[in-house]
């Protein structure tokens, strides 16, 4: 058992239910097995476990809030292919207790409670992993915004976290489609 500070990510297939229903259970199971094995291939790098998987969703332990946050856009972007259904994730950080190679507390709550209200190809995280991430190279943050969560007495400061874009690589696209444009005027004009 341990009660020192963990950070926790959970990810959840948008619409699984639906997915279901209309093509079948087969096709879902697919599905959730394709989101278990593009996720594995991420965690060592990110210093993360998969703590168990819950239906179509995963419980992921990171050993950095920083590392956390990064994995979390990565599960989102790997799977951001037409026929697949979009993936949600809640990161939260905190204490937490382990016990038969799981984790539980309120920290392990939120996280999952996180997850469940994030908007689809979304990774929202709490006040308590922006804080303890700290400034992340290549990640930007929303707005802060309260989110009442289901049987979570107090509302938690929340950040949607999103892939910081590449200003000079936006600039050189549209200077590459401003110049191409007026090469065309040009020729026609010719």
């Amino acid at each position: 058992m341990t009660d020192s500070s963990h950070t926790f990510l959970f990810a959840d297939l948008v619409g699984f239910t639906a997915l279901a229903e209309l093509e079948g259970d087969s096709r879902a199971l697919a599905v959730a097995l394709e989101l278990q094995r593009r996720t594995a291939g991420l965690l060592r790098s990110h210093g993360a476990e998969q703590v168990k998987t819950i239906g179509d969703g995963l419980m992921l332990r990171c050993t950095r809030p920083a590392a956390a946050v990064a994995l979390g856009l990565q599960v989102v972007e790997i799977m951001d292919e037409p026929g697949l259904p979009p993936v949600r994730v809640g990161i939260h950080t905190g204490p937490a207790l382990s016990s038969d190679d799981d984790w539980y507390g309120q920290t392990v709550n939120v996280a999952a409670r996180l997850c469940a209200v994030a908007p689809p190809r979304q990774v929202l995280i709490s006040e308590a992993t922006r804080a303890a991430a700290g400034r992340i190279r290549k990640v930007d943050f929303g707005e802060r915004e309260l989110h009442w969560l289901r049987n979570v007495s107090e509302p938690i400061g929340t950040y949607l976290a999103r892939p910081r874009q590449d200003i000079r690589a936006d600039v050189g696209r549209f200077l590459g489609h401003a110049f191409k444009w007026r090469t065309r005027t040009s020729e026609a004009v010719a």
